[in-house]
């Protein structure tokens, strides 16, 4: 198997919220582009709670936005060995340093995982002393939410955060 890269982080000093999602897709790999995929749910909720028509920007425009509301984005892992896109396929996993992220961002207020792979690694977030959330994973393996129940449930972390 050959040990895939992530993407580095999306941040800037304004950031109030960082989310870390695990690692990303094959489709997020190829472009180069967080939640890339085109069933991912991400940009779509961000859009809605926003009322900004981020598909429609380009990708570098889309983090622009991010960064300018306080919205940081990264994954826990830096590399990993996986076959295909699912989060219960990576193998060998070699988790990110946040400490450095952390240190950069002075204006965090929280930080909230996108799905349960990435909340496996709460407790070491938790050692940070900020507050930390479990967000519905807006990956397209996770249809058992609908698209409102999910938006709803990062409303309520983006309203705390001072997002909305």
């Amino acid at each position: 198997m050959t040990r895939l890269m992530g993407l580095p982080p999306v941040v800037g000093p304004g950031v109030r919220l960082l989310v870390l999602g695990s690692f990303p897709g094959q489709a997020s790999l190829q472009a180069q582009q967080y939640y890339g995929h085109p069933r991912n749910q991400f940009w779509p909720i961000l859009s809605s709670l926003w009322g900004e028509p981020l598909l429609t920007l380009p990708y570098a425009q889309r983090l622009a936005v991010v960064c300018e509301r306080g919205l940081g984005i990264w994954d826990v892992y830096a590399s990993c060995e996986r076959t295909g896109s699912l989060d219960s396929a990576i193998r060998q996993p070699v988790p990110n340093d946040l400490g450095p992220v952390l240190s950069a961002c002075p204006q965090l207020r929280a930080i909230a995982h996108n799905g349960g792979e990435s909340f496996r690694h709460a407790r070491h977030v938790q050692a940070g002393g900020l507050p930390v959330y479990r967000l519905p994973s807006t990956s397209p393996a996770h249809a058992s939410w609908s698209f409102e129940r999910k938006r709803e449930a990062w409303r309520a972390v983006f309203e705390v955060s001072g997002l909305i």
